[in-house]
């Protein structure tokens, strides 16, 4: 067990008993602890295979590659409209996940097979089209296109995603602006800025494992 996911689950106010008994059932799968971005997660010959979350209203376990389980059983929940990798299991009360338990453990050595195959997600590189406001600087600023095409597929996902949000054209310029800096410095969307905590990384492009409230400038 990681001493640093002791101290997590120590200060949990909420799902506490719950994220446990997470933790115990997956480490009975013979996966590697660590704490990442801030949760726990649990790796196989260094890939990441599934973490442990603590929100408001349920804890959960997720899917790096969920989509590619077979689901049978349909538990697995998309996180968001715009994921395309990742698949969360949750839970409101521990009795849940210990009736769950022998499927768990069925989904994790799944997942376990998948990355032993190698299997990747076919992701969509950027869909969306590109906002005018973003195309703007593209071509006015050779310094910021060369960081924002440098960014991963999923990375200049998520940004379009967000800068493409507000219907007026300010809000979205104002967006934009706001995260030149971040994209210099290469940067994804959910990356932390203040250094004392990690954002989760985009494991599909949707950056929607942990959404953080920011304000509009």
């Amino acid at each position: 067990m990681n001493p640093n996911v002791d101290l997590f689950l120590s200060k949990l106010k909420n799902w506490a008993e719950e994220c446990e008994t997470l933790r115990n059932i997956i480490l009975e799968c013979q996966l590697n602890e660590e704490l990442k971005w801030g949760v726990p997660c649990y790796t196989f010959q260094n890939k990441n295979i599934v973490l442990i979350h603590a929100f408001k209203e349920y804890c959960a376990i997720g899917f790096f590659k969920g989509a590619l389980l077979q689901d049978a059983n349909a538990v697995l929940n998309k996180i968001g409209e715009n994921t395309q990798a990742a698949r969360q299991i949750r839970f409101t009360n521990r009795q849940e996940i210990l009736q769950m338990m022998p499927l768990l453990k069925a989904y994790i050595y799944e997942a376990i097979e998948v990355e032993k195959a190698g299997i990747k997600i076919p992701f969509q590189k950027n869909p969306e089209a590109i906002p005018d406001e973003l195309k703007k600087k593209l071509e006015e600023a050779p310094v910021f296109k060369k960081s924002f095409e440098a960014l991963t597929p999923g990375r200049q996902r998520a940004y379009i995603l967000y800068f493409s949000a507000p219907k007026q054209s300010k809000t979205r310029e104002t967006r934009i602006e706001k995260y030149t800096q971040q994209i210099l410095d290469g940067k994804g969307f959910n990356d932390c800025t203040c250094g004392l905590s990690k954002k989760l990384p985009s494991c599909d492009g949707s950056h929607k494992f942990l959404q953080p409230q920011r304000n509009e400038a």
